[in-house]
């Protein structure tokens, strides 16, 4: 899925309307349309309807709403706001079909609004500004959203909360925000969705699709899209009947420490399930029994040093290297790591304490081989780039540094943003709040090692790795649920998601699924 700007979405509106040869006012009611159903939907029973509408085309979606909403045995109010006097060519349409309509309560606010009370039994559909919006509200506009977000009532926000912006909100009042239950937004998500400061606003949202033109979606350029089935499915290797274990490639995982065996065991583990051939861990002797023991199927290699990673490797005779799960900071560390950057042609998987070695020592970064894999977490990303104030500031920032140092970041957390060398980036639709657990990311760099192992490139390896570790997270939710899930238990689903995602019958989590 493809997500625009709000700009490239009015073009569409405009190439929808020219193709099809319909009005403005005619795609405004396919919108409404789609809103009511969903709407209709949701609700079953009769409720009463609080509908607040601005002067612009968010507010005539929501006037021929609630006209849709009429004969379902509904209670209906609509308060439309227009303080200068002036609406939106279909605004102003849809005012006057709301005339004959006299089951439904009426009001122009024109000056002074009295407020109305809002119940926690009431439904508020929020159609006071949508995604055109360019500036923070303030005034009365401000005022209107702050006694929403205060009543207990039950608010769904058509397309976006009213007063937050659809890409960059970094000096928006987050105050005079809409903070909805449910956002029912127009054919595509927007990209403020995908931030975490901006969750608190949308609640659960979901995607209807009101038919914009398909060849005008195609054509128009981003570097933004959402991951799905259909994208990672034809990147899938098959498997020849006449392979063996050296068809799919010889890993080498550097991991682990003293006191820190379990992540070199975890990243072993998935590796090992990812379909990879033969692994190698190089750890130090300390962990050499608890490896042995926890994964017999792959190979040690003892570094010199009893405790830490110490000895930089020769790496010709992998097909795929990852380095950082639990290795520590040692200085030795440190210095066999430089070395090892130093040395390697072939792009790497860098991970947990790889990544923090390079954030103390940002010079070393044009030692990492191009097309590398980086898999830091917010608070890695921001040692690596300095401090973010935002979500969409630190996604700006790793796309600037993955252009810059033309290697792939998988930025971890909700919606992962896999951000390629050319900096596109495609959030990742699966996974779930269990998967912040220890070890979780250990799990990803091993699927990782084993993609690229396997001969994928690593661009295509990000992708389907990070989409198979969340579908793998969401299986394990199923069955443990999110609080008691433990890294393992992702290990563990990684078989069941592989085969299900082969045999075309893996339905994925419900963030992929958000529509109507």
């Amino acid at each position: 899925m493809k997500l625009l700007t709000t700009l490239q979405i009015r073009g569409l509106d405009k190439r929808t309307v020219e193709e099809e040869n319909i009005s403005p006012i005619d795609l405004m009611e396919r919108a409404a349309t789609a809103l009511a159903n969903a709407i209709t939907h949701m609700f079953q029973q009769p409720r009463t309807f609080k509908i607040f509408a601005g002067p612009g085309n968010n507010g005539g979606d929501a006037l021929a709403v609630a006209r849709l909403l009429t004969g379902h045995g509904h209670k209906l109010e609509v308060y439309l706001f227009n303080p200068k006097g002036h609406l939106s060519d279909d605004c102003q349409t849809n005012a006057e079909r709301l005339l004959d309509y006299p089951e439904i309560q009426f009001t122009e606010v024109t000056s002074h609004f009295a407020p109305v009370p809002l119940l926690k039994s009431d439904i508020v559909i929020d159609g006071l500004f949508g995604s055109g919006l360019s500036k923070a509200l303030d005034g009365g506009f401000a005022a209107v959203v702050k006694y929403i977000n205060a009543s207990p009532a039950m608010v769904i926000s058509i397309d976006v909360p009213s007063g937050l912006m659809c890409e960059d909100n970094s000096y928006n009042i987050g105050e005079n925000i809409i903070k909805a239950d449910t956002t029912l937004t127009l054919q595509l998500p927007k990209l403020a969705f995908f931030f975490p400061e901006n969750q608190k606003y949308l609640g659960e949202w979901f995607c209807l699709d009101i038919r914009l033109s398909q060849q005008g979606l195609d054509e128009a350029v981003s570097k933004y899209y959402v991951t799905n089935m259909d994208l990672v499915r034809p990147m899938l290797k098959t498997r020849n009947e006449f392979s063996h274990k050296g068809t799919y490639g010889h890993a080498l995982l550097i991991a682990g420490s003293y006191g820190m065996a379990g992540s070199s065991v975890l990243a072993a583990r998935s590796c090992m399930r990812s379909g990879v051939g033969l692994l190698t861990v190089h750890a130090p002797k300390c962990n050499n029994s608890i490896l042995q023991t926890a994964i017999p199927e792959a190979m040690v290699h003892h570094d010199e040093h009893e405790h830490h990673f110490a000895m930089p490797l020769n790496t010709q005779i992998y097909n795929a290297v990852a380095i950082g799960p639990g290795i520590g900071q040692h200085e030795d560390t440190e210095n066999a790591l430089h070395e090892q950057l130093e040395t390697s042609i072939s792009p790497i998987i860098l991970d947990a304490d790889a990544l923090n070695i390079l954030a103390n020592n940002k010079t070393w970064l044009p030692l990492v081989p191009k097309h590398s894999i980086l898999t830091p977490h917010p608070k890695e990303m921001e040692r690596l780039i300095g401090h973010c104030a935002n979500g969409y500031e630190r996604l700006i920032r790793a796309q600037e540094l993955a252009e810059r140092m033309q290697v792939n970041i998988i930025l971890k957390g909700a919606w992962t943003a896999v951000i390629t060398s050319d900096g596109v980036c495609r959030f990742n639709p699966t996974g779930n709040p269990g998967m912040g657990t220890a070890g979780s990311g250990d799990v990803l760099t091993g699927v990782l090692l084993a993609l690229m192992a396997q001969g994928y490139s690593p661009e295509n390896a990000a992708i389907i790795g990070t989409y198979i570790h969340g579908a793998a997270g969401d299986l394990a939710a199923e069955e443990k649920g999110e609080n008691g899930m433990i890294a393992s238990d992702i290990i563990e689903k990684l078989p069941l998601v592989w085969k299900q995602l082969k045999k075309n019958d893996y339905l994925c989590s419900n963030k992929e699924l958000k529509c109507y």
